[in-house]
């Protein structure tokens, strides 16, 4: 399906994706705290909305 190299690859770029995203997220993290105060309320009304209109489904089918 891969060859060897093609893994190899594969695994180097995704451990350097993940340091690289885990350095960019804490140098940006006094940014985040000071703009985004308050979307994890909007985070949860949303995930509970879907939720309510899983459940609505569930109970009229």
């Amino acid at each position: 399906m891969f060859s060897k190299g093609q893994l190899i690859f594969a695994i180097l770029f995704f451990i350097a994706f993940v340091i690289v995203i885990t350095y960019t997220y804490r140098r940006d993290l006094k940014l985040h705290k000071r703009y985004y105060k308050g979307t994890v309320w909007v985070l949860i009304a949303f995930i509970s909305f879907i939720a309510l209109i899983a459940t609505i489904k569930f109970i009229f089918m």
